[in-house]
């Protein structure tokens, strides 16, 4: 495997990326999505160590700097307009590995959910592996902490020797409670009012859309995943998708938001692997 730096045009912008490439590529290969303000590295080098990972099993992995973050040139468009950033750098995978037929996005947070709402406008992507993606409306984020962070301080031990030893602001806690309560008992608007549906609608709408393979990696020890998670409780519309035989959960128990343990991140890479070979 070895890996060389890549300069493409976006527009009149010039994106960065790295490409690693397997001695032998095979047809797929995987594009990581990056979440969050970082860049291609990714916290704790998580996607460097993914795409490292992901070639020494002959996976081609293209992992860049969107508009504005890192190396590239531009303004960060941000996670809901990243339509030109991946036309560009699947264009650029495409020329480098001459031999790649499909592609899979692989996206954490705010990257998966900008990958799921591309994928369905572009053919060449076969599947979509999504760590954890960003779902967040202020009566989802607060349901979720209702309902699994509340839920759990409750049977924390250290809560109760703070409670007995009088080091606990019990009138604060009930009220930030109560606030939390109200929020999620609240109708969510639309977070984008010119798209006339919240995310989490137009995040169904494309994962619908989208006739790929998905897999779905969620942390155990992360309120954007129980988020997320949270959609397809109820009876409805996310549960009847969720439940499509082109849908592959893999739960990660103990893992964090940006998998920091490497044991964690092995897991995600195995899941991954084991995924792709079945595509």
């Amino acid at each position: 495997m070895h890996e060389r730096a890549l300069r493409y045009g976006c527009g009149k912008a010039a994106l960065y990326g790295i490409l690693s490439l397997p001695p032998a590529p095979g047809p797929v290969g995987v594009v990581i999505v990056v979440g969050g303000a970082q860049y291609r590295a990714g916290s704790h080098r998580q996607f460097a160590l993914l795409a490292r990972d992901l070639a020494a099993t002959g996976i081609p992995v293209l992992r860049f700097d969107q508009r504005g973050m890192g190396d590239s040139e531009g303004e960060a468009p941000g996670f809901e307009h990243l339509e030109d950033d991946l036309g560009a750098t699947i264009d650029r995978f495409f020329l480098e590995v001459p031999g790649l037929e499909r592609v899979v996005l692989w996206g954490l947070c705010d990257g998966a959910t900008a990958a799921a709402l591309y994928a369905p406008r572009d053919s060449r992507v076969a599947g979509l592996a999504l760590l954890n993606p960003w779902v967040r409306t202020e009566q989802g984020a607060a349901q979720a902490l209702a309902r699994h962070y509340y839920r759990a301080r409750l049977f924390d031990p250290a809560l109760w020797r703070k409670i007995a030893g009088g080091r606990f602001d019990w009138r604060s806690a009930l009220g930030a409670l109560a606030r939390t309560i109200a929020t999620a008992r609240r109708q969510a608007p639309a977070t984008d009012a010119a798209a006339g549906a919240s995310l989490p609608d137009r995040m169904y709408s494309a994962l619908e859309a989208f006739p790929g393979q998905v897999l779905l990696l969620l942390s155990g020890a992360d309120l954007t995943a129980r988020e997320f998670d949270d959609l397809g409780r109820e009876p409805g519309a996310w549960r009847r998708l969720l439940a499509g035989t082109r849908f592959t959960r893999r739960d990660l128990r103990e893992a964090d938001h940006t998998l920091s343990r490497r044991a964690w991140h092995t897991q995600a890479v195995e899941a991954t692997r084991d995924w792709l070979r079945a595509l």
